[in-house]
């Protein structure tokens, strides 16, 4: 083990996770906002169903975690990132490293307008990804993401595994290499930032779309025809965003495409299980213990498509299901019967 200390902010179940891998070889701060939730850690040395790593401390406090850390692993709601990042930001250096494990979009709006109004405009210069959010609110250069098949649950349970770490600088790909690797957990390299992140981001919406389909008791063609299809639009969508089509056939995109697209484990596939057997969109957030990315990632995206005028069928039939405007059963019919004649043009 390594004489490093190594800071994770976020104590829910991925961020967990994270901190028991990244304590087999360094030891660990762990960061959580929730007095409760620190208590309770503290006490029984558990956290989300996993036991915590005699290597982890628990930290209430930021600057600490800044001070002691000179490589920080956010892994925050997408929701909170930003806020997080200006908490965090009096505190870091241009020494620091920031490799997040945050899968999904921050959308900077006027005060007071949500990404519901109808009068939000979605561009390329109020959608970031994380990483830009980083860049956004502090000094810190050195900037990494996590993205790959992390269902925290099996990763929790020491079953294989493998992660990819993207970052324009060697050095950070190299670091989170040394932290996370273990006998059960791989860690490749990337060099494409922005497309990696964006695989992590947008296979979200087809996870949810794929557990629909299970939800109206659909077999394996037509998840492996949405898989398929799913991965066509991402490879546009991630392109206008700004990422290279390398990111979406590797491990990152193609491997997490499948991993959460056929897990109950997944929580975006969870909420279009639970859509497709007539639950409320809102009775099934309020339900979740954690955050499901896919939603809030589909509304952006379909604006953001809306707004450059290229189509997006999935994500904006999904659209119309999350709205109330389509059922289900509706927007699969009406998916069946879009008329796609090329099945690959993008290479």
């Amino acid at each position: 083990m390594s004489g490093k200390v190594v800071g994770v902010i976020g104590a829910g179940s991925f961020g967990t996770v994270v901190a028991n891998l990244l304590a087999q070889n360094a030891k660990v701060k762990l960061y959580a906002r929730s007095s409760e939730k620190i208590t309770n850690m503290r006490e029984t040395r558990t956290n989300s169903g996993y036991e915590l790593h005699e290597n982890i401390e628990i930290c209430d406090d930021l600057e600490r975690i800044a001070g002691e850390c000179e490589t920080i692993f956010p892994v925050v709601p997408s929701s909170g990132f930003r806020k997080m990042m200006r908490d965090l930001a009096p505190y870091i250096h241009p020494y620091h490293t920031l490799i997040h494990g945050t899968k999904g979009l921050d959308v900077s709006l006027p005060e007071g307008m949500t990404i519901d109004h109808p009068d939000a405009e979605f561009t390329r210069e109020n959608v970031k990804t994380m990483s830009e959010v980083i860049r956004d609110e502090s000094v810190v250069v050195r900037i990494g993401c996590l993205a790959g098949p992390n269902l925290a649950k099996e990763i929790g349970n020491h079953q294989p595994a493998a992660t990819v770490v993207a970052s324009s600088f060697d050095s950070v790909i190299k670091e989170g290499q040394q932290l996370l690797r273990s006998d059960y957990f791989q860690v490749y390299g990337n060099k494409d930032l922005i497309g990696i992140e964006l695989t992590g981001v947008l296979k979200n919406i087809i996870a949810l779309a794929s557990g629909a389909l299970s939800g109206l008791g659909f077999g394996e063609n037509a998840r492996a025809m949405l898989i398929s299809r799913g991965l066509v639009e991402m490879i546009y969508l991630g392109k206008a965003l700004g990422g290279n089509l390398q990111a979406f056939i590797g491990l990152a995109g193609v491997g997490d495409l499948v991993a959460t697209s056929s897990s109950k484990y997944s929580r975006n596939f969870t909420v279009g299980n639970r859509l497709a057997q007539g639950e409320k969109l809102s009775d099934i957030i309020e339900s979740m213990n954690e955050v499901a990315e896919g939603v809030n990632t589909i509304k952006i995206v379909k604006k953001f498509a809306e707004h450059y005028g290229f189509r997006a069928p999935i994500t904006e039939t999904l659209y119309k299901v999350l709205t109330g405007s389509m059922t289900v059963k509706d927007a699969l019919t009406y998916l069946m019967k879009i008329p796609l004649n090329v099945d690959i043009d993008f290479i």
